[in-house]
């Protein structure tokens, strides 16, 4: 093997050679048995190998072959060197190898090799986007477990930095292309990440691109199937999908096909779901997914149905006055719990709803059930302007740091969701029943009105202190705010806002169960 003067004197004939550097095959060789030597060799060959590589295509398998043993090397700062090189290895056919091989390095744990690797990725990308994808996607697809989940990170990190002249048209639909196959078998997290990476392609920003991705998203929620509600990797898909679809939905985009799911098989198994995410209210999360989603149904097929499936759910939180015994009191032992944060969900969704069949509540029902709905309304709505009372009282006077307190937020977003029901009940209370007034839910940011421009909804947050009323808890918030008890006493447990559940297990069948095990070992 070659000593480091040697090297040295080898280097100088290619160096020297100027234009006829190729004809120095032997001194090549040379430096390529230079990785056989001590750490000073080592360090050597892998500045030497790249730099005159390009000159030995006949010597180009052995060449990469010889950093690679380099980039293997126990001597940390050997690997670091080898790997800040391949970059100059990646011409023509070879960068799709380089690729992979830098994909498959970035499942080391060293900080500084895994930040050369992803800059070595980054560098050959802007030089063919296409060839460094087929490594990346390759790996993807037949990669280890901890290759395959960090070349989904980098993608879905480093796609964003890239200029456009980089991810041309043809460049993003190659990704589409590839994350479909991808798509045939992942775990949840990877499919987010992947609804992160396409999401962000200028080419599916468009209402067409947008609509495709729905369609990915309804593929994946696997609408065609009937609903498993004691199975939690099926509740827990159904809302992994449906939370990436809802930011998709608008006036041109429609949500009807999920929709219609939730009214058919979701609704009249709210009450058996189950979920693997400890502590989360899993039926409020359904509920509130639902209300999200209604503003941008279309026209639906068995509208009249679901409506109705909708409404008989609302009933369920929309409870009867109490009777009363012969001396005015209570007849039974305990209040009706009034549910506000199930209400205002579903009355929401009604109220979108019944929009597209206005006469559902005259003409749709008979004269027993409209009367028996309008004395529930009534109930609930007493016992909501109590409640409106008594947080507008608590929070009279609060301003800046004061409203910050984790009880006074909840308080806050409790007005948010009592105002809302109040001007939804409000509209059902017209003859006929009108589905005119638009609000913002309780849990999503209130849109700002252009100055001179009209407003088009009502004040939901009224008596609530100017300019604080978007305050809420954070997403880790639990601290509960319970009302004086009294006749009107509510239950506000359902206050965990934006929880977010993951699917369990591994990749496997329809995408959601355990991949198959793949082979081990260095695959350059």
């Amino acid at each position: 093997m070659p000593t480091v003067e040697e090297l040295y004197r080898n280097y100088g004939i290619l160096a020297d050679a100027t234009e006829q550097v190729g004809q120095h095959k032997d001194a090549y060789q040379v430096i390529l048995d230079g990785v056989k030597g001590g750490t000073k060799e080592k360090r050597l060959a892998a500045q030497f190998i790249p730099k005159f590589f390009k000159h030995f295509p006949e010597l180009a398998d052995s060449a990469i072959n010889a950093q690679l043993d380099l980039c293997e090397d126990e001597d940390v700062s050997i690997r670091r060197q080898a790997i800040k090189e391949l970059p100059q290895f990646a011409t023509g056919e070879n960068l799709p190898r380089v690729a992979d091989i830098l994909t498959q390095l970035l499942q080391t744990d060293d900080s500084a090799e895994f930040n050369l690797v992803n800059n070595a990725l980054l560098s050959i990308f802007k030089m063919d986007a296409k060839g460094t994808l087929g490594g990346l996607f390759s790996q993807i697809l037949q990669g280890e477990d901890i290759v395959r989940e960090r070349a989904i990170k980098f993608l879905s990190t480093k796609l964003k930095t890239l200029p456009d002249e980089v991810l041309t048209k043809e460049v993003e639909e190659l990704i589409l292309t590839e994350s479909k196959k991808v798509l045939e078998d992942v775990t949840g997290e990877e499919f987010v990440l992947f609804m992160k990476i396409l999401s962000g392609l200028k080419s599916l920003q468009t209402v067409s691109g947008r609509q495709q991705l729905v369609e990915l998203v309804a593929e994946q929620a696997d609408l065609e199937q009937a609903f498993s509600p004691s199975d939690p990797d099926c509740v827990d898909r159904l809302l992994q999908c449906t939370r990436q679809a809802v930011p998709l939905f608008s006036k041109n985009v429609h949500s009807t096909r999920f929709v219609t799911y939730f009214c058919e098989q979701v609704l009249p198994n709210l009450s058996s779901l189950t979920t693997p995410v400890e502590g989360l209210d899993i039926q409020l999360e359904v509920l509130k997914l639902l209300a999200e989603m209604s503003s941008f149904c279309g026209d639906m097929e068995k509208l009249e149905t679901n409506l109705r499936k909708l409404f008989d759910k609302l009933l369920e939180y929309m409870p009867l006055p109490p009777e009363e015994a012969e001396n005015g009191e209570n007849a039974g032992n305990e209040e009706p719990k009034l549910q506000f944060s199930y209400v205002e969900c579903l009355l929401y969704s009604f109220h979108q709803l019944g929009r597209k069949l206005p006469d559902f509540l005259t003409a749709k029902l008979n004269a027993e059930k409209l009367k028996d709905f309008k004395i529930r309304l009534q109930y609930f709505a007493r016992g909501l302007q109590v409640y409106i009372r008594q947080l507008r009282l608590a929070l009279q006077g609060k301003t800046g740091e004061a409203l910050k307190t984790d009880e006074n937020k909840i308080k806050v977003v409790a007005l948010k969701i009592t105002n809302n029901i109040n001007v939804l009940i409000k509209d059902l209370f017209h003859i006929p029943p009108s589905y005119k007034s638009t609000v913002t839910l309780s849990w999503k940011p209130v849109q700002k009105v252009e100055l001179g421009q009209k407003r088009t909804s009502e004040d939901t947050t009224s008596g609530s202190p100017p300019k604080k009323s978007s305050a809420g808890p954070k997403r880790d918030a639990r601290q509960i705010y319970n009302p004086p008890s009294g006749k009107y006493s509510s239950n506000l447990s359902n206050f965990n806002y934006e929880q977010r559940g993951a699917f369990r297990g591994s990749r496997g069948g329809r995408g959601w169960g355990a991949r198959g095990n793949r082979s081990r070992g260095r695959l350059y």
